[in-house]
């Protein structure tokens, strides 16, 4: 049976993030919110976590997960290389909703999926996102919601298409909707592995930063 936790109160804050620390210890899924959705939440290390949370939502592991982490110093431990156009993007959008494509370091132990040894990583801006980064780790991130179906913006959307697939969701209210993005609430993902080879920089999924705020900070390395 799943637990749920008002994270609006202090004693279930309390206790929602320690059950929510010990479910991800487990290899359990655990729903958290973020600044552009909720997410359901696994040990990034852990790959039967993982294919559980690809099982939850009807995915395959043609599509990984992203990965949420809890700042810079863990990009640069978890990729091989971080371009000067990424690292000016995510001191302009960082913590927020840009999601970041690198080439892993080729020592992870982890299994994301059919990765091609990418990794996809954005540090949320969301205080209990973050706080379960800090202690935990990176975690294997991706929308709460059933495949084709939209992105869950409360718990109760969350709850009723994952169910008890989940052990504990965290209950953070309702979503903000960015101005302008009500279609795109999911963040902007760019993905960054051909710039070494002088292949430019790509937006991949349109989300809640625009086109060109991207291109604002990078100019003409983003290409089409």
């Amino acid at each position: 049976m799943a637990s749920r936790y008002d994270c609006s109160d202090p004693d279930g804050l309390l206790t929602g993030m320690r059950l929510a620390r010990a479910a991800l210890g487990r290899g359990e899924l655990v729903v958290v919110p973020t600044d552009t959705v909720y997410g359901v939440a696994a040990d990034a290390f852990s790959a039967q976590a993982v294919q559980r949370l690809l099982d939850a939502k009807g995915r395959t592991r043609q599509s990984p997960p992203p990965v949420l982490i809890p700042g810079v110093a863990t990009m640069d431990a978890l990729a091989s290389e971080v371009p000067e156009q990424v690292r000016r993007l995510v001191d302009e959008f960082w913590p927020g909703g840009l999601t970041v494509i690198l080439r892993a370091q080729p020592s992870l132990d982890w299994d994301l999926g059919e990765t091609r040894g990418t990794v996809a990583l954005r540090m949320p801006d969301s205080r209990i996102a973050l706080e379960l980064l800090q202690e935990v780790g990176p975690l294997a991130v991706s929308s709460a919601n059933s495949t084709g179906d939209p992105a869950a913006m409360d718990i109760d959307a969350a709850e009723r298409m994952l169910g008890d697939s989940i052990a504990v969701y965290l209950d953070g209210g309702a979503v903000p909707v960015h101005e302008g993005t009500a279609a795109s609430t999911g963040s902007t993902i760019v993905d960054a592995t051909g710039l070494a080879a002088g292949d430019g920089l790509r937006i991949v999924r349109h989300g809640v930063i625009s086109d060109d705020e991207i291109r604002r900070v990078v100019g003409d390395d983003l290409v089409r």
